[in-house]
């Protein structure tokens, strides 16, 4: 008996490393428990897809700096096919608005950020900080700080993302911003419903100085920005020339999308995960699923796909801390 039992134990055993092989090879398994992995791979595929077209556009994903390591803390090895994959990283919240806009962020979240964008930084990547603020103080702060590391920074006086601060952006230059790492300043604008029209949108963002504009591929109205029209954006009121960045989220699904069908709220792909509670609409997405992926990056009409027909610079990739949601 206890000879049939070990035997039955080592088959279960067998059968379930056999499964664990399997989801290791599947992209629509459950990747291993290295979801942070899974994340690179997407980002990694999204580049070289883009690049294909335009060798010279421009990666940046938006938080999940923990991912420019291949270990458990800031002094890991680097993860140098990722960043070989990207031109630099979003953070938000670094200095101001963790907890609460117009708030500082306690030092110990900084203090564990900043060990992992310097590492960035150091490997050549520039990094663009976005810290929710609207206090004077807080907002020179902010910006002393960014100088101080090398940073650039973006004091959002909304987190809405749907004002144009006022006054002129910080470093303010009239230089042809040919790349990332020529940037001294940007402007987060991915909300354009106080505009009425893409006229007025495109006309308010042209009578700026930012070196760097990230907005959505959509206009409120549901449009598309058209190649011509990203061309007007693409240049300063003072005669410079600036990159026009897209948004894009890929770690989250979106309700309102094109991509979007009706009936996934009654019957959910297997790659849909559950809604986000703070941001109504927005639905966590199993995001190593080819299905996914070829929605965002795919053959024929991707969202990158539709991102490089508008003639766009490159892609600001959200939601890149998806990762955190399955490890979790």
């Amino acid at each position: 008996m206890r000879t049939y039992r070990v035997h039955i134990l080592c088959l279960v055993r067998f059968s379930l490393l056999a499964l664990l092989t399997v989801a290791c090879q599947h992209p629509d398994v459950e990747p291993c428990d290295d979801y942070r992995q899974a994340m690179r791979d997407f980002v990694v595929r999204i580049s070289e897809t883009a690049r294909m077209q335009d060798p010279d556009f421009v990666v940046i994903p938006q938080n999940g700096i923990e991912l420019v390591t291949m270990g458990d803390d800031a002094e890991a090895e680097l993860a140098a096919a990722y960043l070989a994959a990207i031109d630099g990283h979003g953070q938000e919240d670094l200095f101001y608005g963790y907890d609460r806009d117009d708030t500082p962020t306690p030092t110990g979240e900084t203090d564990y950020l900043l060990s992992y964008l310097r590492r960035s930084q150091q490997a050549g990547k520039r990094i663009l900080v976005t810290d929710y603020c609207s206090r004077p103080g807080y907002v020179t702060a902010a910006r002393n700080r960014c100088d101080a590391e090398g940073f650039v920074s973006f004091a959002a006086p909304s987190r809405e993302l749907d004002v144009i601060p006022a006054g002129a952006p910080p470093h303010e230059n009239a230089q042809d911003i040919l790349r990332l790492s020529d940037a001294q300043n940007f402007l987060y604008l991915i909300n354009d419903e106080q505009f009425n029209s893409k006229n007025q949108f495109i006309e308010s963002v042209a009578a700026t100085n930012y070196d760097v504009v990230i907005m959505d591929l959509f206009f409120n109205d549901g449009t598309a920005f058209a190649a011509e029209e990203v061309e007007r954006l693409r240049h300063k009121a003072n005669g410079g020339k600036r990159l026009v960045i897209c948004y894009m989220s890929i770690g989250e699904a979106e309700d309102y999308r094109y991509y979007w069908q009706p009936s996934w709220k009654r019957h959910a792909p297997s790659w849909l995960a559950r809604e986000n509670p703070s941001w109504p609409g927005n639905y966590k997405v199993r995001y190593w699923h080819s299905e996914w992926q070829d929605l965002i990056c795919g053959p024929g009409d991707s969202y990158l796909n539709r991102i490089l027909n508008a003639a766009f610079d490159g892609v600001y990739l959200d939601i890149v801390d998806a990762f955190e949601e399955f490890e979790g």
